[in-house]
């Protein structure tokens, strides 16, 4: 056999985007220079947590990362899925989501139905929240022709940076292959929903929330329910705080999500606990200013909002090799970069035209259409 031809890459940018697309094509990785000129260079925390729950996940996948953790090896394995007892307590520099959108990709695509229980912080601001990921996100992989059924996302409780104490249990169905998609129309909003949360404070702060929240949509469209999910106890983890997820129908399926959480947090870098405690956001503001992102997230007029461009790009871009054709917003950096490592892992190269009348953009591609070859046979 030849010697292992590494796709090389430098920084740390995206790296989770970059381990899932050479694990689904199968292309090994090296990635040098990470954060190497920083104060503390390397991996994060949160990053080397992520690779160990790769390890889990994949069989016969190789790691091999240098002392200073700026360089990284990874030869990808088979995906694994399964359901014994599979559990991974996630670093708490990061929240459960961080983990939970690369899992979702990599499952879809494994040799069992994968059941996972993940441990940790539920709710941040640097993150979709897990009501979000319930909520609009696995409502996207069904457009693609996933299975309703086996796919499912359990909050057993809720963990609020700094300390967590959160845990998720997340199930996903495999599929032989996923299905084009032409998703332009984004239709008009029928209804709102939303989730607001507390844990280890007062339930008058879901109150205050939901209500500030309500008076602003009122305004527009009278279908508005935001449910309430005050936590005590060991179901409301080890640190207080409170947050709020909402999401917005169209009458075309389409979900429009905004969220945010307030909490004391830790230094991405190190995990360590702020030492100077900052004044947090009162619920009043936090509910108005949450519906005001969400407002204008509709305004974008994508068929996803624009944290979920990222996920939309790479799910067209495993389906077969037919064209999709999707309508986003303004393009955020972080899908303009999905874009780039969509082709220089899958080799798809996207057609982009902007629609000057509805200031949005339209992108077209044929997918890479890749195959579960791994799945049992039923």
């Amino acid at each position: 056999m030849g010697k292992l031809q590494y796709k090389k890459m430098k920084g740390s940018s995206n790296l989770r985007q970059r381990l899932v697309l050479a694990t689904l094509s199968s292309t090994p990785l090296l990635i040098e220079d990470i954060r190497a000129e920083h104060t503390l260079p390397g991996l994060h925390p949160h990053e080397i947590s992520f690779l160990r729950l790769l390890e889990k996940l994949c069989d016969d996948c190789s790691l091999i990362i240098n002392e200073t953790g700026t360089k990284l090896k990874y030869q990808p394995g088979t995906i694994m899925g399964g359901t014994h007892d599979l559990v991974h307590d996630c670093a708490l520099t990061r929240s459960i989501s961080y983990y939970l959108e690369p899992l979702l990709v990599l499952a879809l695509f494994s040799k069992k139905p994968l059941t996972i229980t993940l441990r940790g912080i539920t709710n941040d601001s640097k993150d979709p929240s897990v009501d979000t990921f319930r909520s609009t996100t696995l409502q996207l992989l069904k457009r693609f022709g996933v299975p309703s059924e086996g796919l499912d996302l359990r909050i057993v409780s809720r963990g609020s940076a700094p300390l967590g104490g959160g845990e998720v249990i997340l199930s996903i169905p495999i599929v032989h292959c996923l299905n084009a998609v032409n998703l332009t129309d984004v239709g008009m909003v029928k209804r709102i929903r939303g989730v607001a949360y507390s844990t280890r404070v007062s339930f008058q702060f879901d109150n205050s929330m939901i209500h500030s929240a309500r008076g602003i949509f009122n305004r527009f469209i009278p279908d508005v329910y935001i449910f309430s999910d005050h936590k005590k106890g060991p179901a409301a983890g080890n640190s207080p705080g409170y947050g709020i997820s909402l999401v917005a129908e169209t009458n075309e399926g389409c979900y429009i999500s905004a969220d945010t959480a307030i909490s004391y947090g830790r230094t991405e870098e190190t995990g360590e606990i702020e030492e100077e405690k900052k004044e947090l956001t009162p619920p009043e503001e936090v509910g108005e200013q949450i519906a005001s992102v969400l407002l204008g997230e509709i305004e974008q007029g994508g068929v996803v909002d624009s944290t979920h461009q990222g996920l939309l790009f790479i799910l067209c871009a495993l389906c077969p090799q037919d064209v999709s054709k999707v309508r986003v917003g303004k393009l955020s950096p972080y899908g303009i970069e999905t874009l780039r490592h969509i082709r220089d892992f899958l080799g798809v190269k996207f057609v982009i035209k902007p629609d000057p009348s509805t200031e949005t953009v339209i992108l077209k591609c044929v997918g890479c259409g890749l195959k579960n070859l791994s799945r049992k046979a039923s």
